[in-house]
């Protein structure tokens, strides 16, 4: 299988990851305003789960290093297929929820929000679960990213000071939940993982492809709970039903497994970063897509237009507070 061995290209791939994780919702937008994001949803989903697959048999079973996917599979514990595997649900509720706030609020508000909070928690829960890198810098970042995450919040609010603030505040609340949940499934999937060996790693342990797919099996199944639940109860506007989602074309659905696929790429190169990043620096560098998100939410699509210059300060600011965040957590591992 393919394994990274050098801890610049490790930082290449976390780029790659916060590249992935923050563009693949301008496939939703793409499709906003003709297909509710309930029904985009469940093709994001599928385009996980196929590409999770596709990258194990190929990537992940190719090469002299390493166990190839369809000799890990068998030799996982079961302890570890399970952390995994609620890794998936536990991310799929968070990642639905992030989903209904982009729809509600914009990339440039559920991102900074949800993700960047994600990744203050999920830094701290992963540097626990394995201290590697400097911490004065790494939570130095951290602290940056933590202001960067208030400043946009601020300019949200002072946006839609003129307009329904409990629909406002309820997307918030809504980002910070995601946020919340969306910090802690990325132990349940590390841990599962021999994070000191990819090479040879332990007997039950799996490796970074392995992990991946029983993982987006998680998510997969709890997406029929989910995501049926949220079709009939939906956070904002009518039920839909299942009808609604086979009478989409080709061309929408694909757009949605588009979406899946990018996200799942980025998710890879994460994992299989981990082993010489560490999972605290190389899921920080990930859920750094908050600044990407943020860039094509402001920028391309004009979530901000007609702002006051205030608030186009604010988000200045935002977007320095990010980047030199970012710098820190990966000079931590130098």
């Amino acid at each position: 299988m393919y394994i990274v061995d050098s801890y610049l290209l490790a930082i290449i791939f976390c780029v790659i990851t916060m590249l992935c994780w923050g563009s693949w919702a301008n496939t939703q937008k793409l499709v906003q305003k003709k297909w509710r994001f309930e029904l985009f949803y469940w093709d994001y989903v599928i385009g996980i789960f196929l590409f999770s697959l596709i990258l194990a048999m190929t990537m992940g079973s190719t090469g002299s290093e390493g166990r190839p996917f369809l000799e890990d599979l068998p030799q996982a514990s079961s302890e570890n297929l399970r952390g995994a595997f609620l890794g998936g649900i536990v991310f799929n509720l968070a990642n639905i929820l992030l989903t209904a706030a982009i729809a509600g609020a914009g990339m440039a508000v559920a991102f900074p929000i949800g993700i960047g909070l994600a990744l203050v928690i999920g830094v701290i829960i992963n540097y626990v679960l394995l201290p590697k890198g400097d911490p004065t810098m790494l939570f130095g970042g951290v602290a940056l990213i933590v202001l960067a995450i208030l400043v946009n919040a601020f300019a949200y609010k002072m946006k839609n000071a003129g307009n329904d603030g409990k629909a406002s505040m309820k997307w918030i609340f809504i980002s910070v939940v995601a946020g919340i949940l969306m910090s802690v499934f990325y132990p349940f999937v590390a841990s599962g993982m021999d994070l000191e060996n990819f090479v040879s790693p332990a007997v039950g342990k799996m490796t970074p492809y392995t992990a991946f797919v029983v993982f987006s099996t998680g998510i997969l199944v709890s997406n029929l709970l989910f995501n049926s639940l949220l079709m009939k109860q939906p956070l904002e506007g009518a039920p839909i039903t299942y009808k609604e989602y086979f009478a989409g074309g080709l061309s929408i659905h694909g757009v949605g497994v588009l979406g899946g696929s990018i996200w799942a790429l980025g998710f890879l190169f994460n994992l299989i970063a981990s082993g010489k990043a560490g999972p605290a620096i190389s899921y920080g560098l990930g859920q750094g897509a908050t600044l990407v998100a943020a860039f094509w939410g402001v920028v391309i699509w004009k979530e901000f237009k007609g702002s006051s210059s205030k608030i186009n300060t604010m988000l200045l600011v935002m977007f320095i507070l990010f980047i030199l965040g970012l710098g820190l957590i990966i000079a931590a591992g130098n």
